[in-house]
């Protein structure tokens, strides 16, 4: 029966019955490949937050969307009232979308989406094994990745 406590080892199976780590430098090569691996799995996070973002900002606004709606300190008469620009006529049917490129689009985010799941759940049988270089591995490796990639969101 498999122990169900963490342990320091150099012994452990991972994954496959061929990914058997049975010394000091496998399990070195072991930690990098899963700390790699970890440090994917959070690129590709970033990389379809990137490209939904991406996919919005492509998309034409909206003709009827009005800018001056949202706005809370309306307190004049005129700021309510229909000026000449909202009486202008407008397109009724605004333009369809490329709808080869949406399918595309979304094709990609779904394949991206099932590498990630899958990504994941392998990452999270690694830590099942219950090593502790293999968990400090998939930890550090998400540090890491989440450092590298949360940058390329554009955000401060």
């Amino acid at each position: 029966m498999m122990s169900m406590t963490f342990g320091v080892s150099s012994r452990v199976t991972l994954l496959f019955d061929f990914w058997d780590v049975n010394g000091p430098a496998g399990m070195v090569l072991s930690v990098f490949v899963v700390l790699l691996l970890t440090v994917f799995y959070e690129l590709l996070k970033v990389w379809r937050v990137w490209l939904s973002r991406s996919s919005k900002l492509a998309q034409p606004p909206s003709p009827y969307a009005n800018p001056t709606s949202s706005r809370s300190d309306c307190g004049s008469v005129l700021d309510g009232s229909p000026s000449e620009s909202s009486l202008a006529p407008m397109e009724l049917h605004p333009r369809a979308p490329d709808t080869r490129n949406s399918w595309l689009l979304h094709g990609i985010q779904t394949v991206l989406h099932m590498v990630q799941v899958t990504l994941g759940y392998m990452l999270m049988l690694c830590v099942m094994s219950y090593n502790t270089w293999i968990f400090i591995g998939v930890i550090a490796g998400s540090v890491l990745g989440y450092f590298i990639s949360f940058p390329l969101l554009g955000q401060n």
